[in-house]
Parts: C-alpha cells; structure tokens; sequence
C-alpha cells in the first residue's frame, strides 16, 4: 500500500509560495508559505501536517491495542504537538508530545498505561519519525543552469 502527497513551490523562501496536495484529494492546491510555517500567519504547514497525521496514528493505533485488549472505548481525544526549533542553525523537529483523553470504561489506569505506551511507540508514524529516509532528486534539463 502507497500513499501519496505533493508540493509545489514557485519563488524563493521568503516571498515564494507553494501548494499542497494528497492523492486522496482531501488537501488539493492547499496553500503554504514562509508565514505559516515560521511566522504564524493562518494556513497549513508541514509540521502542523505531521503533527495531525501523528495524533490520528497514536490514536487509531491506541484504539487497536485497547480491543486486543478486550476494551472498546467510548472516546479518544489525541492533541499532537510537534516543536520545531533552530538547532545548530538549522531548523528541526525535536519533539512531539501526544496527549490523550480516553473514556474507556472498565479498564484499570496501569492496563491503560501500558496500551497507550505500546500505541506511542508502535504506531506507523512514531516508527516513521523513526525511519531512514532516502531521496531521489532529478534537475529537469530546463532548470538546469
């Protein structure tokens, strides 16, 4: 199984402006730009995306555990948030706190504990943040100079 998004970006950082889009359709020409990745301004980011997807993952994956369990939730409430900071001069990723409420009646807190900490470190997308990544990376003969 394969999943797909992609970006197009036209100018340079600062005054430039790009567009995304899934496969799926759910995001098409969806805007971004340096102001709302690094300056607040309303619209989507690439973080805010992970962020959204990792909050999904955790909770779908916690949902999973907890019927393997023999638990069937009432609720699960999942908040991701990923900072992004300058580190050594270059912008990272250093960290994303999940936070959960569940209501899952008859479960124990240790019981619940335990799943919640199985679905952080199992779920697709923690395992991604995880993940070797490789590139393949092609200069059209048009753009090159």
């Amino acid at each position: 199984m394969k999943r797909t998004g992609s970006a197009i970006w036209t100018g340079d950082l600062k005054s430039g402006h790009g567009a995304l889009a899934t496969h799926s359709g759910v995001l098409k020409d969806t805007p971004y730009s340096f102001a709302t990745r690094f300056e607040a301004a309303h619209g989507t980011n690439p973080e805010e995306l992970i962020a959204a997807a990792h909050a999904g993952c955790f909770t779908m994956a916690l949902s999973a555990g907890l019927a393997q369990a023999g638990f069937t939730p009432k609720r699960l409430a999942t908040q991701a948030t990923l900072s992004l900071e300058l580190v050594n001069g270059n912008w990272s990723i250093t960290s994303v706190h999940l936070e959960n409420e569940a209501w899952v009646p008859g479960i124990d807190r240790q019981k619940f504990a335990q799943i919640a900490a199985d679905a952080k470190a199992n779920c697709p997308v923690s395992r991604l943040l995880r993940a070797d990544i490789s590139l393949t990376a092609k200069l059209e003969a048009s753009g090159a100079t």
